[in-house]
């Protein structure tokens, strides 16, 4: 078949230059793809002009929720790309982890999302900022959608994870997004991209797809652009300095190629859990994929003491791989991607061969297909060799490493120059916390393995949308996924400053000192949309009694000096004398603020950020002032709302402050 790229709303073939794709397993051409012809700077402004302004009509919830009903949508039509997927050499295995795992990324980012941030246009990013003595004057961080380009350019090794786990957040933060899939395998992403389509679950323009080279593409970004990449440092470094991005700072995330390292305890003994999770560890990393992971074990770690008893542990347990078509359910590890990928793999192999590291791998391989056997490699004096911490060999390959203490473990850590992910499998806390902390800051992510974790561990290998993918040095330097935290790469950071008013009305929350709107009907009486930011309800007052005091004291315990003993509250250096309890003084706020018949509220799920604030006394009053601070759609029949309650006494004074968290529903069914 021919392919076909996605350009302006339109599938376009290319015009000349055609690429031949061929099945891994078999050898045999099974597509071939273009991208000559294309116009990229009309791509580029039809993203810009279309599917930038369609997807910044809706809120980050909105897009959260079309996510989420694209991966529900995707997940229906699975089977198709996992027959698709074994032209690639994977394993329906190895599948699940691209095609289930690509779709649970959409998931994840749509609940992170719904979870994290506002049902509006702006992020509030971190605390307000008092700027003014008064409190008139104050300043807020906050993130706004870019209004450019998210230009991904992809790996071969996942055709479809690596796409969408760039895919959610940026189409969380409203830019529309351009794939640049790797040639080899681009037909499963093209199938992808064309089930995205056909859904019409997203506004127009906020997906193209390019099959070939991108020509002139980034000669054509702006500031307000992203590049996101996954590839090689060496393509890396060429791309990042292309003279429109030098020039334009536009943004450039690049998550590369590195030596992850995983460390086998000094504890970690034969016989112990620890060491067996080791073993496993390593003979699926390289086996996953047939070892084409970006996180796979490159440099494994073993005291010296128990370098042999690894090394036969890993020969008995790979020398039952099964190697084959992966269509084949006993097979349990494919092809490479393709041969010249496999002719790669035996170039490095050959190249660390000469740092004398001895193979000890080698199992049998069909021979037709780009079929390679596991490969260990060993290094007894990894201290003194450098090209193993430099190689990488992307394919079924791992080198074991001898150490001897906790720091030497660490210093072959970092021997990496930075690496994705690292772990350490080891029931001894003193030892991973020095493994953890020494080689953190030369990755972007450390797993601790050990029994008690095993049996719900994802792995060493496994990045997860909730965390940060990328790592320093060697491995880019980038982020990617990590909840907001993706979804802040393709939104600009701005510190605003003002009133309260203005910024209140900015951000859509409601702020101390910005205007309220008191109201005369009960707020617990109104239903979701009818309450508005900073619609206030006022209360009456109540006077605190000495014996409301000792009652709350008796019937709960706390009897804390403070409240019983006046002479001895008095010699607090922050009482005048006893005081009331501040958990008395939160009941008496939702004495004076609930309205108790049966309404469209329907829970208060808690409260965030108590702070008491001014001591009550006997005889004092207590009254509540609670506003409406902000809102946020929960499902189809409730939303959340917040609310300022603020307790004052009878000079004004503010006693306590906190946010109460209630459950709305969106129509009362009580009336």
């Amino acid at each position: 078949m021919r392919l076909q790229n996605y350009a302006e709303g339109k599938w376009v073939e290319g015009r000349g230059g055609f690429r031949d794709l061929l099945d891994s397993v078999t050898g045999l051409k099974i597509a071939e793809t273009s991208s000559e012809g294309l116009d990229f700077g009309a791509m580029l402004a039809y993203a810009r002009n279309v599917g930038g302004v369609n997807l910044r009509k809706y809120g980050f919830h909105d897009r959260a929720y079309m996510l989420k009903a694209l991966g529900q949508y995707l997940m229906g039509r699975k089977e198709e790309l996992y027959e698709l997927s074994y032209c690639t050499g994977a394993t329906r295995k190895d599948s699940w982890i691209d095609i289930e795992g690509g779709f649970g990324t959409l998931f994840a980012a749509s609940s992170s999302a719904r979870r994290n941030m506002p049902d509006g246009q702006v992020y509030i990013d971190g605390d307000l900022e008092a700027l003014s003595r008064r409190g008139t004057f104050m300043g807020q961080h906050i993130a706004t959608s870019m209004q450019g380009v998210a230009v991904h350019i992809n790996a071969y090794n996942f055709p479809i994870w690596g796409a969408l786990e760039k895919f959610g957040p940026a189409i969380i933060a409203g830019m529309p997004v351009i794939i640049k899939p790797a040639t080899v395998g681009c037909y499963l992403t093209e199938a992808m991209v064309k089930m995205i389509v056909e859904s019409d679950i997203l506004p127009q323009g906020s997906v193209q797809l390019i099959l070939g080279s991108t020509g002139n593409l980034l000669d054509l970004l702006n500031c307000q652009d992203v590049v996101s990449f996954t590839g090689s440092a060496r393509t890396a470094t060429k791309l990042r300095a292309t003279p429109e991005i030098v020039k334009n700072s536009t943004r450039f995330i690049a998550e590369q190629d590195s030596l992850n390292g995983c460390v086998l305890g000094l504890d970690a003994g034969p016989g112990t859990p620890e060491f067996d999770m080791f073993v496993t560890e390593v003979v699926s990393e390289i086996t996953t994929k047939a070892g084409q992971k970006c996180t796979a074990i490159r440099r494994a770690m073993v005291p010296h003491k128990y370098m042999d008893a690894v090394e036969t542990a890993l020969n008995e347990s790979l020398s039952n791989i099964v190697i084959g078509d992966p269509r084949d359910k006993n097979v349990q590890m494919g092809a490479l991607a393709g041969v010249s990928q496999r002719a790669d793999v035996l170039e490095k192999l050959a190249v660390l061969a000469a740092d004398n590291v001895i193979n000890i791998g080698g199992f049998k391989t069909p021979e037709t297909g780009a079929f390679l056997s596991p490969t260990i490699l060993r290094c007894d004096d990894p201290m003194s060799q450098s090209l193993v911490h430099e190689v990488e060999a992307f394919g079924p390959v791992s080198t074991l490493m001898g150490y001897e203490s906790a720091q030497d473990a660490v210093d072959l850590l970092q021997k990496g120059g930075g690496s994705l992910v690292a772990s350490v499998f080891s029931y001894d806390p003193s030892f991973t916390r020095e493994i953890i902390v020494g080689g953190a800051c030369f990755h972007g992510r450390m797993l601790i393995g050990d029994r008690d974790s095993n049996a719900e561990s994802t792995g060493h290998g496994s990045p997860m949308p909730q965390l940060v993918h990328g790592g320093p040095g060697r491995a880019g330097g980038g982020e990617e996924m990590g909840g907001v935290r993706g979804v802040m790469h393709y939104m600009q950071r701005t510190a605003i400053q003002g009133s309260p008013s203005a910024i209140s009305n900015i951000i859509e929350q409601f702020l101390p000192g910005a205007p309220i709107n008191v109201v005369d009907v009960h707020p617990f009486r109104r239903i979701y949309k009818d309450l508005h930011v900073g619609d206030t309800l006022k209360s009456k007052s109540r006077k605190v009694t000495v014996k409301e005091i000792e009652m709350f004291a008796n019937s709960t315990g706390d009897t804390f000096y403070a409240h019983m003993d006046e002479e001895a509250a008095a010699e607090n250096p922050f009482f005048d004398g006893r005081v009331a309890h501040g958990y008395l003084l939160l009941s008496w706020a939702a004495g004076l603020f609930v309205e108790p018949a049966p309404g469209p509220v329907l829970a208060n799920t808690g409260l965030n950020n108590l702070a008491f604030m001014t001591p009550v006394y006997p005889d004092d009053e207590i009254k509540v002032s609670l506003t409406v601070k902000r809102k946020k759609r929960r499902t189809e029949t409730y939303g959340e709302v917040a609310w300022d309650v603020e307790l004052t006494n009878q000079n004004d004074d503010v006693c306590a402050r906190y946010e109460l968290l209630t459950m709305v529903a969106f129509e009362d069914i009580y009336t």
